[in-house]
């Protein structure tokens, strides 16, 4: 054999060689504290913790929230994390046992987010220095669309100790949840990720006034002022959507996720006070209002009540939509039906044209109570949700009452 015949062999062996021992690369999901790193618009970092444990299973922390995640899938050196209600996962490879690259993914919206997460690491935002500010109590805040000049109104909630910050954002339509952030000098910085949400806030503060952004991913930038004004009041969620001119009712028709079409003529629902849920399974606000609702559901089963959730998807397909919808149900227990109102788009415009008797489809979730004789006594818009503290324990209350006052009817 010649000098270049053996070089040629020797090259191929060790390119085997590479090859064999890349293919073999494999990295354990290390178990213990992670932080997780979103780049949202303007290169800004959207940091989460999150922990994993023996099982390779994680579990998420956003303030008071834990959010469970089962399905985590590591194959060598790659990752994927599947959220247990919501379409977007991520997915990523391991550089080493302690650092992943990679992205979270929605189809879908077709949005794609870079994400990074490092193993050992326990700050979701760096104390460099004590804050000079006590941002405790409420705070009238308006958006503003830098793009489309839309504003909208909004309540902050807090609660800070020491350089420790959390709270959230009320809005006529919902909350974002549970944010949970610093404050260091007179920087403000809050974030929150669920799966669904992925949401930053970096803003400035003086003793009565919070300025910045509100960041939403990688596809939004809105601008934010707040100023504290502990009287400040939204407008009443039960006066913002309403009946049109002629109508005392609702009428539709959708199936459900085994292809049954289901109508407020049926049978089932006869001589029944119905509560119809609009919402989508890709909104966070509508998971928390779920879970309240199968809880008073379970616990109300042998009244004469009736629970029905008109879902309106982005999924692209009727298939994926279902699969959202199943999904959803499986994991929250839901046992009411839950009817395929709309997919392809979650536009509320679009959506009213489903139910032209509203005045229009303001914000998902929205609830529509009907009395035993079908008629509605009462539309409620948004939700707030259990990161609202005094606002959701307030809902609960008044849904409770008010549902037992068309029961006693």
């Amino acid at each position: 054999m010649n000098h270049k015949k053996l070089y040629f062999l020797v090259i191929v062996i060790c390119c085997v060689a590479c090859k064999k021992d890349k293919q073999q690369l494999s990295f354990d999901f290390k178990s213990g504290p992670w932080r997780g790193v979103l780049e949202v618009q303007d290169h800004k970092e959207l940091p989460f913790l999150f922990e994993v444990m023996d099982d390779q299973s994680l579990t998420i922390f956003n303030a008071e929230e834990s959010i469970e995640v089962d399905k985590v899938i590591p194959h060598k050196d790659s990752i994927q994390i599947k959220f247990p209600v919501f379409e977007g996962y991520i997915e990523g490879k391991f550089i080493d046992s302690t650092l992943i690259l990679g992205n979270f993914i929605n189809q879908s919206l077709n949005r794609v987010v870079p994400f990074k997460a490092q193993y050992g690491q326990q700050d979701r935002f760096k104390i460099s220095e004590k804050p000079l500010h006590n941002i405790t109590g409420a705070w009238e805040t308006v958006f503003k669309e830098d793009t489309t000049k839309e504003r909208y109104n909004a309540k902050g909630i807090f609660k800070q100790n020491g350089n420790i910050v959390t709270g959230t954002f009320r809005t006529t339509t919902g909350d974002y949840r549970y944010l949970e952030g610093v404050l260091n000098g007179n920087r403000l910085q809050l974030s929150t990720f669920d799966g669904a949400h992925a949401f930053l806030f970096e803003a400035n503060v003086t003793e009565n006034k919070i300025e910045g952004y509100f960041y939403s991913g990688n596809h939004s930038k809105t601008s934010f002022t707040a100023k504290r004004n502990e009287d400040f009041e939204l407008p009443k969620e039960d006066s913002l959507t309403f009946l049109k001119e002629g109508y005392d009712t609702l009428s539709f028709s959708f199936p459900d996720t085994n292809g049954n079409m289901i109508s407020l003529e049926d049978d089932q629902f006869k001589n029944n006070v119905v509560i119809i849920q609009i919402m989508g399974t890709w909104c966070p606000n509508c998971m928390d209002e779920t879970k309240y609702y199968v809880d008073f559901y379970n616990q109300n089963k042998g009244k004469d009540i009736k629970f029905v959730a008109l879902a309106f998807e982005y999924a692209k397909t009727s298939d994926k939509a279902f699969q959202s919808i199943k999904r959803l149900q499986e994991k929250l227990k839901v046992e009411y039906p839950i009817l395929l109102a709309q997919y392809g788009t979650s536009d509320k415009q679009k959506a009213q044209e489903k139910l032209p008797m509203l005045n229009h489809v303001l914000s998902y979730p929205t609830t529509i109570f009907l009395d035993k004789k079908g008629k509605v006594r009462k539309i409620h818009t948004g939700f707030n949700g259990p990161a609202t503290g005094t606002p959701y324990k307030k809902f609960k209350t008044e849904f409770e009452q008010f549902v037992g006052q068309l029961l006693d009817e």
